[in-house]
């Protein structure tokens, strides 16, 4: 399986949650767990996806959600979970 993680962190909007997964749907990325918190308005989200059958590579995903976070007002960031895990160790 080749795991990849999402981190969307901004404002709070209607939609977020609906756009990052719209993109997920159409590169064939399965939702493999989420987390989100809203704290003040300020909008938190932690994603898990399955890329074993997406027909993109990790650069084009992250600019794709670059420009939907540039879009939207909202830092959206994709990793191969390896990578996230490595640098978040404590």
């Amino acid at each position: 399986m080749k795991r990849v993680v999402i981190t969307v962190l901004g404002a709070d909007r209607v939609g977020i949650i609906a756009a990052v997964t719209k993109v997920l749907a159409e590169q064939k990325i399965n939702v493999l767990s989420i987390n989100q918190t809203i704290l003040d308005g300020f909008f938190n989200m932690v994603l898990m996806g399955d890329m074993t059958d997406a027909e993109l590579d990790m650069q084009t995903l992250q600019k794709q959600f670059a420009e939907l976070g540039e879009s939207m007002g909202l830092d959206i960031r994709a990793q191969l979970a390896d990578v996230f895990y490595k640098m978040h160790r404590v």
